[in-house]
């Protein structure tokens, strides 16, 4: 996503071997690195991989700027750092703030209850430091959301991180060793890729990936929040530098210049087959990687896969800069070179348009809504592109102003004061408004946070504890059917020689109990009302509940009522965990047990419920087809990603699960 302008100085201090010529064929590579993200953003069903776009383009900056301050150094004996940036600036700023003014304005007057939540977002966009701020806050890139138009500008961020240091970095390379023995350095940076990629591959959580009570060795803990493995792993500019020092790597031992002069300028159609090889490599690993912290990541993502794009990508870059490879000309072509000019514009511009037509209740676009989504990117960013980052990069605006000053006409004048004083205008209005607006929470978080002191923790009851001192019996309270206290409530009392802490267990097996995930926590209030013992959170998974379920049936802590489990929502339910719960609850003991299957657009539901209806088989096990009856529900009943409840959904629900129940 970044570009590769430069300007050449009139006069060259020494023969420069570094010097860069235009290269198209990196335009193509980048075309087709922007159009995997493109689809992946669209809906991550049609390109799991798509992401490694990203990657692609952290090689190629890192191999262009690093190309570029060597060229620099060889003209000149010097780097000018505060050219350098101000070529960066220009380059990348106009089209972030143009991008930022337009969705503040759609934000202030299409989404306002959005407006507060998106105030981090946009400072963090501002001083491109949003990878960090998502870690921070724990926003999972590979996962679905309502409304969050800035959540790609953490590849930006890291860019623009690498754009402030390495100058510097290779300022001391450059000083100690000059251009031409550089690639003793490269080695280090090399060493240095593999040790982060070592390092990736020792820290990432493997598992499915539920909340931090649920799953803390996903987590790291700082103070009282916590921090996401693979998030952080994903989205930090350490761990994600490693493409960007192959880049730099490559770019001090592959010089275009140079290797014509060398006998490496007979080796096209060689690495015309490694380019072919990388394309592939890429393409393949685009197909079968995926990262979704939620459900479970590729392990081998991050346990050598960035690393093998990377490499895959430099096969690719050797290619391209070679002038008479096939691979340079054909992805040097102009319809690559267009799109490859405008990725920027198109990575900054689609995903906030993504995100306006997406619809809530769908993890993705539909085809339909990708290719109004497409073609408005492209008009965007064609109208960026010719209109606001090329004039500003060649500082044409200067020129334009003073023709218009000069015209006799006054209308295109006024109308261009006009325009200026408009956007002026809602700049400030709508920056006022995001300022003081509230951060308001969605619609799903306000009816979880209202349900949540209706549910318990199964795992309360799976035995007491004792700080000091001896151990004091369980202490049993609550009714027969259901207990008052919450399990997991503790009482402490104070001798002069002991201190004993107690874990409360109920009186009597729990009857009517109820399992499920954040759909079920959405009924929680009316469920409890009704006399069922609820154990239902937010992300959970199928697998996390059956060790605990196992473990109560043997200590004969559920009764012999029914069961209701609802889960299957947040990922794919593992044939070997829907076996061992229903083994679990086999009768004659239990009678009935409640299995929901799933409403929800995502890639596992059709293969979840199929799984629950074959579990239908099983003599004491009901299906309860939500999938379908939930289209009997009149009124308000889900909310706007058409999965969790609303209103008349709470009561719908819980009617529902009475006409089985009687309760």
């Amino acid at each position: 996503m970044s570009d590769q302008t430069y300007e050449r100085p009139r006069t060259r201090r020494t023969e420069n071997l570094s010097h860069v010529p235009y290269l198209p064929g990196l335009d193509g590579m980048r075309a087709l690195a922007v159009i995997a993200v493109l689809i992946y953003h669209a809906n991550a069903e049609w390109l799991a991989g798509g992401f490694l776009g990203v990657e692609v383009f952290f090689v190629i900056s890192g191999y262009l700027i690093t190309l570029l301050l060597m060229s620099e150094w060889e003209e000149h004996g010097r780097v000018d750092l505060v050219a350098f940036w101000g070529r960066r600036a220009r380059r990348l700023l106009p089209a972030l703030f143009t991008m930022l003014f337009l969705l503040l304005t759609y934000t202030w007057m299409f989404e306002w209850g959005a407006l507060g939540r998106l105030r981090g977002d946009f400072l963090a966009s501002i001083f491109y430091v949003s990878n960090w701020y998502q870690i921070w806050v724990g926003q999972a890139y590979g996962t679905a959301a309502e409304f969050e138009p800035l959540r790609h500008m953490w590849s930006l961020a890291v860019e623009e991180q690498f754009y402030l240091v390495w100058p510097l970095v290779m300022l001391v390379f450059l000083k100690r060793s000059g251009t031409r023995r550089l690639g003793m350095t490269a080695r280090w940076l090399v060493v240095g890729a593999l040790a982060i990629t070592i390092g990736t591959a020792f820290l990432n959580y493997g598992d499915s990936v539920g909340t931090c009570e649920t799953t803390p060795d996903a987590y790291w803990t700082v103070g009282e929040r916590c921090i996401s493995k693979q998030n952080f792993l994903y989205l930090s500019t350490i761990t994600r530098a490693s493409g960007i020092l192959l880049g730099a790597a490559f770019a001090m031992v592959w010089r275009p210049v140079a290797i014509m002069r060398g006998p490496l300028r007979r080796a096209d159609k060689l690495l015309d087959l490694f380019s072919i090889g990388g394309l592939v490599i890429i393409a393949a690993l685009c197909w079968f990687l995926s990262f979704q912290p939620g459900i479970g990541t590729n392990a081998f993502l991050f346990r050598g896969g960035f690393l093998v794009t990377s490499l895959a990508t430099l096969f690719m870059i050797a290619a391209v800069t070679h002038p008479y490879t096939l691979s340079s000309r054909w992805l040097g072509a102009r319809p690559m070179v267009w799109i490859g000019t405008r990725s920027y514009g198109l990575y900054l511009y689609s995903w906030p348009i993504y995100q306006i037509l997406k619809d809530p209740a769908r993890p993705g676009l539909t085809f339909q809504q990708f290719l109004v989504g497409l073609t408005l990117s492209v008009l965007v960013s064609e109208a960026s592109y010719r209109f606001i980052e090329t004039p500003i990069r060649k500082r044409q605006f200067g020129r334009w102003w003073r023709g218009l000053r000069r015209r006799r006409d006054p209308v295109p004048r006024l109308l261009a004061t006009g325009t200026a004083i408009g956007c002026v205008g809602l700049l400030v209005t709508g920056s006022l408004a995001m300022s003081l607006a509230d951060v308001e929470k969605s619609a799903n978080e306000l009816a979880i946070a209202e349900n949540e002191g209706a549910t318990s923790d199964l795992t309360d009851l799976l035995g007491d504890t004792t700080e000091t001192g001896t151990t004091a019996p369980p202490v049993a309270t609550g009714p027969t059917t259901v207990p008052e206290t919450v399990p997991g409530e503790t009482t402490t009392t104070t001798t002069s020689t002991t201190t004993t802490t107690t874990t409360t267990l109920p009186a009597e097996p729990i009857d009517y109990l109820a399992i499920g995930d954040s759909v079920m926590q959405g009924a929680a209030n009316e469920l409890s009302s009704r006399g069922y013992f609820v154990d239902a959170q937010v992300s959970r998974q199928f697998g996390d509940i059956v060790p605990v379920v196992q473990q109560l049936v043997e200590k004969d802590l559920i009764g012999d009522s029914p069961v209701t489990i609802h889960l299957g929502t947040n990922g794919p339910i593992e044939e070997e965990d829907l076996d061992a719960l229903l083994d679990a609850l086999s009768p004659p003991k239990y009678k009935n047990v409640l299995l929901f299957n799933v409403r929800a657009d995502r890639s596992w539901t059709a293969r979840n419920n199929a799984m629950i209806a074959e579990a239908d088989n099983r003599p004491n096990v009901i299906l309860v087809d939500w999938a379908n009856r939930s289209h009997e529900c009149t009124g308000n009943c889900f909310a706007s990603d058409g999965i969790h409840l609303s209103s008349d959904g709470v009561t719908f629900y819980a009617n529902l699960i009475r006409s089985y129940t009687g309760r």
